[in-house]
């Protein structure tokens, strides 16, 4: 063999050998790294983002319950068919999801504990508001008490396991997005080897014959960079696709989620604060020490929802506003505006609303938070009727841009192996032609 390798035609044969080998190592790394990568962007697009969307919804849907079981029981003994439904909706909402997340959440350890916490605190939680209503309707103060016990069950056990949940599934959501978009080194490096191969080749070739192309090899050189190239571009617009679809679709849904949370948690701050009439008052040393928990709460809410100033923009840096940055058209822009200036009537009647309940006209503050005309509750069911349209649009915007991404990966893996056949075969053929001169 050793003698073989230092003849000509020796020479040639270990040349074609490594050359196949070279085109079809390339072909099979960028098969392997192009498969990888359409995987996690399938994962993007079809797994981990509607998982996250879940995991937004049963902590949204915790939350509206609260709110409305405050709203409900501020009514009186009867509460409306309308409000009961919408109770029973959001409990239904979040069960269902549940069931749905525990089927198809794996590995997250957090993710588990959460589904898991969620699973054994909600039926106390039904329960206890099922007490406040009893108690209600005979008319008896420790509905209040229940009340605000299923709502201290909420805040500080419920919605911090969904939002563990939340977390956890948004987190993975990160990992498929940089999965997804990671640049394929050792494909392009192999592809990068194998085209300097084919070009040392043939110029050998040109040295030894004085011919200019071989046929063969030229054909193995054209697959191999239709193969690098069709990697490269392919790869570039599908991060394009999915940056898109991460920067102006996920992120801004993440934070539309999170506005939407915060408007729904100030509401039910605001009907807490007339069901328990200062009898919950912040106890630790501070400005706030001695205020109604609720009333700073609200407060806090509203500050991180829209921030301080007046008018209707958002203040910088706050949820809308940074929602508002981040809606690249129209379609989302639009609605994010108009639950700003919906936030601020809603400041201005919650205002006249603890003005009147601060002078003793309880009926009066009542009517000004769930009347029906001119109420705080109307300014709530704007704010959350916008942004459920940005969260919409922006949820088709991020569909159609990561279906966009993963569809630049569609056929390159199969096409990669094709041709790194073909120009392997190529090459072998090359060289071929070459070996038949000697015979």
């Amino acid at each position: 063999m050793r003698a073989g390798a230092t003849t000509e035609p020796g020479r040639l044969r270990i040349i074609g050998a490594v050359l196949a080998a070279l085109v079809v190592a390339f072909g099979a790394v960028t098969a392997w790294q192009v498969s990888d990568r359409k995987t996690a962007a399938d994962a993007v697009a079809e797994h981990s983002q509607p998982l996250s969307a879940d995991a937004a919804r049963i902590y949204r849907s915790l939350a509206d319950a609260d709110t409305t079981a405050a709203s409900g029981f501020l009514a009186g003994g009867q509460e409306s068919a309308a409000v009961r439904k919408r109770y029973e909706r959001d409990i239904d909402t979040a069960s269902e999801l549940l069931v749905r997340a525990a089927a198809n959440t794996e590995g997250s350890a957090s993710a588990r504990a959460g589904i898991r916490k969620i699973s054994q605190l909600l039926p106390v939680y039904t329960g206890l508001v099922e007490s406040a209503r009893a108690n209600n309707r005979q008319g008896l103060p420790l509905g209040g008490a229940y009340l605000r016990y299923a709502n201290d069950t909420m805040r500080t056990r419920l919605l911090p396991a969904a939002d563990r949940l939340y977390e956890a599934e948004t987190a993975r959501l990160g990992d498929d997005y940089g999965d997804a978009k990671s640049w394929p080194w050792a494909a392009i490096g192999v592809g990068v080897v194998a085209l300097a191969a084919l070009g040392w080749a043939q110029r050998r070739n040109y040295q030894r014959t004085n011919r200019v192309f071989n046929h063969g090899l030229l054909g193995a050189s054209a697959a191999a960079t239709v193969v690098l190239v069709w990697l490269v571009a392919g790869h570039a617009l599908a991060r394009a696709d999915l940056n898109e679809s991460d920067d102006h679709g996920a992120k801004s849904l993440r934070v539309l989620n999170e506005a939407r949370i915060a408007s729904l948690r100030a509401r039910a701050d605001e009907n807490l604060t007339l069901v328990a009439r200062g009898a919950v008052v912040v106890d630790k040393d501070g400005a706030n020490k001695g205020k109604d928990a609720y009333e700073v709460s609200y407060a806090s809410r509203m500050a991180g929802l829209i921030g301080g100033g007046s008018g209707d923009r958002a203040a910088e840096g706050s949820l809308l506003d940074r929602a508002d940055d981040l809606a690249d058209d129209g379609g989302g822009r639009d609605p994010v505006e108009a639950a700003a200036t919906a936030v601020r009537a809603w400041q201005d009647r919650h205002k006249a609303a603890r003005s009147a309940d601060d002078a003793g006209d309880y009926k009066g503050a009542l009517e000004k938070v769930i009347g029906t005309k001119d109420s705080t509750g109307e300014s709530f069911d704007r704010v959350d009727d916008e942004l459920a349209k940005a969260l919409g649009h922006e949820q088709r915007q991020f569909q159609e841009a990561a279906d966009s991404g993963r569809g630049a990966f569609t056929g390159m893996a199969v096409g990669a192996g094709v041709l790194a056949v073909l120009g392997a075969a190529g090459a072998v053929l090359g060289i071929g032609r070459r070996l038949s001169e000697y015979r």
